[in-house]
């Protein structure tokens, strides 16, 4: 094996690893949130420097790949693919410290619990975890195929993100005690939102690395029939 099959193979692995580190920072923080379990809550926040040093670990060798091997074609795609996606996953684990801290900082959290059930935050929180896990079979496997699956899942992400802020609104009205608890509500679904929005993000850098296709900015038939 090339020396630089080796070096694109240990990349490979590097941002599976830190995948998987996402993943369970997620499937904690989803925990912690709809239990209120305060001290899983901590440990998604302690896990958070291992996030950030696994981008500056994986930055790093993307930029000494280029540098000492000059990529082209596919490979070049590879590592530029490579270094975007691994700056969206920290993003992602960013997010997942975001909601374990609402679990410890926001007043009242627990006996909210039955308010957040009704909002279907579960629900959303199972969306983008499979987006996510799509999103990683489909680098392992090099299937593109997936990418419909991701982008039909991102719009429901989005119906109940809408959905729930409804929700909402009718809660603040019946309950108006209640309204500082439901704005701050309002920033953790925007957070499990754009979640879906880096999921979606990081598709269409595998189609980018994959196909040579650039989906960024491209407009649905739909989007431009509303114009």
């Amino acid at each position: 094996m090339k020396h630089t099959e080796t070096e694109l193979l240990e990349l490979k692995k590097a941002i599976s690893d830190m995948w998987r580190l996402v993943q369970s920072q997620l499937e904690k923080a989803n925990t912690a949130l709809l239990t209120g379990d305060e001290e899983l809550a901590r440990v998604v926040m302690s896990r958070e420097k291992r996030v950030n040093a696994f981008e500056l670990k994986i930055d790093s060798d993307c930029e000494n790949y280029i540098a000492l091997y000059s990529p082209v074609a596919i490979d070049l795609r590879f590592v530029l693919s490579v270094l975007k996606i691994n700056k969206t996953l920290e993003r992602i684990g960013d997010f997942a410290d975001g909601i374990a801290r609402f679990v410890l900082e926001i007043d009242g959290h627990n006996q909210h619990l039955e308010l957040l059930k009704s909002l279907k935050i579960e629900d959303m929180f199972c969306c983008v975890q499979e987006m996510l896990e799509k999103d990683k079979l489909a680098l392992e496997e090099e299937n593109t195929a997936l990418a419909g699956i991701v982008f039909t899942i991102d719009t429901k992400v989005d119906d109940c993100y809408a959905d729930a802020l409804q929700s909402l609104a009718k809660h603040i009205t019946a309950h108006p005690e209640d309204v500082l608890y439901c704005l701050n509500v309002v920033t953790l679904l925007r957070k499990i939102e754009r979640i879906g929005d880096h999921c979606n993000n990081i598709m269409e850098e595998l189609v980018f690395y994959l196909d040579a296709k650039v989906l960024k900015h491209q407009k649905t038939t739909q989007d431009k029939d509303t114009e």
